[in-house]
């Protein structure tokens, strides 16, 4: 191999001359390489010299002597007369217009093609037009003979350009890799890889997971069966990252046997985003690949949501979302914005995320009338003016105090944010004609340990209670309230995963509140595409409940973003539960059952149902409670409301034993 930075010493003596010729090899090397391609008439012109001299040299080998009467001339001149069926042969086969230093075996098959349609069509012509008599004879063993020679020697011309780029540009920046996939996926990332220039990857290796395909050879290399060998072949042939082609996804995801031996073994993966899109046969750019993320590799099932829907009843509609500078609200602002709604009015109270939301909608939706506005949902007669002046058709209610231990220390905040705040919009809502209110609640409300789990249950218990109480015309008015109710998102704001990613890149310790901690995750995205959904096809009074899929350990996605990393020696460190933290989330209360809808991924919650006037009263007096900041006493109203709310971890576990 020549490195890309040799720098030959001269010792001297007799070597003094070869190393002199290796620096000219390695500057002629780096000239050539400089240049996108050598241009089409020069591979056309090298072409033809290996077939001239190949028939000549084969022609004198095989005859010994030229036949009476002729010259060495004579037969120069119908070797030249016959490269014109070669150059037809290589205007059909194209093979003068690959790239020397990106050849594969398909090249080697257009030359042979090439070469061999150029002695058909000399044979042919020999006996049609008796060209014997006019040129010198050449027989059909010298014709086949030198077709075998010129062949090969045109092959390896290229091998050796190849193999030449391949050793000087395998430097750091370049990756050694693997190609999970044999069939069009695959073939479409070879190309890519042998395209891309620069190149950010070298192949080493195909995977197959057919019985027949592995070793067999495709592009020039050894194809390896998936199995628990795969590391092992990839540590041999020095291979650092496997590029799994996008037939192969899914099923590279479902493989975690598969994922964790790559991981363990600090094998980088990289797959594209063009798994659902691809059409099996356009190009693949090696921009399209991405490194792995934790978010890929958790066990979830593909959501599948009826979006036509969901736009139908939004686009040209007034909509109102709070909490629009925060995790969800800003992805539901961009899942709404591209329906074209007549106005987005966006609420929150944290002034510089509201102002990048501001940014971001003048910069990719120019077109819609957005008004960002930077207010508390607890201020009733801001959030009145609001509601008279702009006369939302939608509101969808993403704004609330949501970290659990926060809130903990700070339940007055908890109540008078989340619970008076969401009062506050509801019968604002209700006032001025809303259509449709859909509240985003949280899977910390069934059961609660903590204050903001009762907190938002509280919210679930008002807006439900005021819809039954519409309903059933005890309050005027046309709107229909729905809750949804879902666990984690991965990536939100204060979530895990990006205080472990800023943890690995300190060094460490990754902390883990307990080793058995588990809980369900979900991708922003599919999350709000579900509220969407629930919520414009609900008819009001409805918890709509989300199957999150499969739970996860946490120490176990502590885990694998260490090994994903590629970090050595990080441990993870075990800190203990938090107040009001416990070990496993649940979607729904134990005396809940729930009813199928529209989307297998969605049921409603049956949950008990509260007298409108006296949930009021609660409210009225808990509010009450907390302006006088008296941590235990707001709590212990909670409790009275909420008789499920168990604390957990927290100093009022004192209240439950005092009942």
């Amino acid at each position: 191999m020549l490195p890309r930075d040799l720098k030959v010493q001269e010792p001297g003596g007799n070597t003094n001359v070869i190393y002199k010729l290796m620096n000219l090899f390695k500057k002629i090397a780096d000239w050539y390489f400089s240049k996108n391609a050598m241009p089409y008439w020069a591979v056309l012109i090298f072409d033809c010299s290996v077939v001239l001299l190949s028939n000549l040299f084969v022609y004198l080998l095989i005859a010994q002597k030229l036949p009476a009467n002729n010259t060495i001339w004579a037969l120069l001149g119908t070797l030249i007369i016959y490269l014109i069926p070669y150059v037809v042969g290589f205007r059909i086969m194209q093979t003068y217009r690959g790239v020397l230093r990106f050849s594969s075996f398909t090249d080697l098959y257009r030359v042979a093609i090439a070469n061999l349609i150029g002695i058909v069509i000399i044979e042919v012509g020999r006996h049609v037009l008796q060209a014997d008599k006019l040129f010198v004879p050449i027989g059909w063993q010298v014709l086949l003979f030198s077709w075998f020679v010129a062949t090969v020697i045109m092959f390896a011309a290229r091998i050796f350009v190849k193999y030449v780029y391949d050793s000087l540009h395998e430097g750091k920046a370049t990756r050694r890799v693997f190609i999970y996939g044999t069939r069009a996926g695959g073939m479409a990332l070879s190309k890519s890889i042998r395209m891309d220039n620069p190149s950010r990857f070298v192949l080493f290796g195909f995977v197959s997971d057919s019985e027949d395909m592995p070793g067999h050879m495709l592009q020039g290399v050894n194809v390896y069966r998936n199995d628990e060998h795969l590391v092992e072949h990839m540590k041999q042939k020095r291979a650092t990252a496997l590029l799994v082609s996008p037939l192969k996804t899914e099923r590279f995801m479902a493989n975690e046997a598969m994922t964790e031996r790559l991981l363990e073994a600090g094998i980088k993966v990289y797959t594209t985003n063009l798994a659902q899109q691809w059409d099996g046969k356009s190009d693949i750019n090696t921009s399209h690949l991405h490194e792995v993320e934790i978010e890929d590799l958790l066990p979830r099932e593909e959501i599948q949501v009826d979006l036509q829907a969901v736009e139908r009843l939004l686009r040209g509609r007034r909509i109102l979302i709070t909490g629009s500078a925060g995790s969800i609200g800003s992805e539901m602002v961009r899942q709404i914005a591209q329906w074209e709604p007549s106005q987005l009015i966006l609420i929150d109270s944290a002034e510089t995320p509201q102002h990048d939301i501001r940014l971001m909608m003048a910069r990719n939706y120019a077109g819609i009338k957005a008004q960002t506005i930077v207010t508390s949902i607890a201020n009733r007669e801001h959030m009145e003016s609001i509601f008279a002046q702009f006369r939302p058709e939608y509101v969808f209610h993403a704004a609330a105090y949501k970290h659990v231990p926060m809130m903990e220390d700070n339940p007055s905040e908890a109540v008078q944010n989340n619970i008076l705040g969401t009062r506050v919009l509801a019968d604002l809502s209700v006032k001025y004609g809303i259509r449709k209110f859909v509240m985003i609640s949280t899977d910390k409300a069934v059961n609660p340990t903590n204050v903001m789990g009762c907190s938002k249950r509280i919210c679930e218990i008002y807006v439900q209670s005021l819809d039954k109480a519409i309903k059933e015309g005890k309050i005027q008015g046309e709107t229909q309230f729905v809750t949804t109710r879902f666990g984690n998102v991965l990536g939100s704001n204060g979530s895990v995963i990006p205080l472990f990613r800023e943890q690995i890149r300190n060094g460490g310790p990754v902390t883990v509140t307990h080793p058995d901690i588990i809980r369900f995750f979900m991708l922003i995205p599919e999350a709000c595409k579900l509220v969407l959904e629930a919520g414009t096809m609900g008819n009001g009074g409805e918890i709509f409940v989300f199957d999150m899929g499969k739970p996860v350990k946490i120490a176990d996605l502590a885990k694998r973003m260490i090994q994903l990393s590629g970090a050595k020696d990080v441990e993870i460190k075990f800190t203990g539960l938090r107040d009001g933290e416990k070990l496993y989330e649940e979607v729904l209360n134990n005396e809940e059952i729930t009813k199928p809808t529209f989307n297998k991924k969605i049921k409603i919650a049956q949950v008990r149902e509260y007298d409108y006037a006296e949930v009021c009263q609660w409210i009225d007096d808990l509010v009450r409670i907390s302006r006088e900041y008296d941590n235990m006493e707001t709590v212990r109203k909670m409790k009275e409301i909420v008789p499920e709310y168990k604390s957990q971890h927290s100093v009022y576990q004192q209240l439950d034993k005092q009942e």
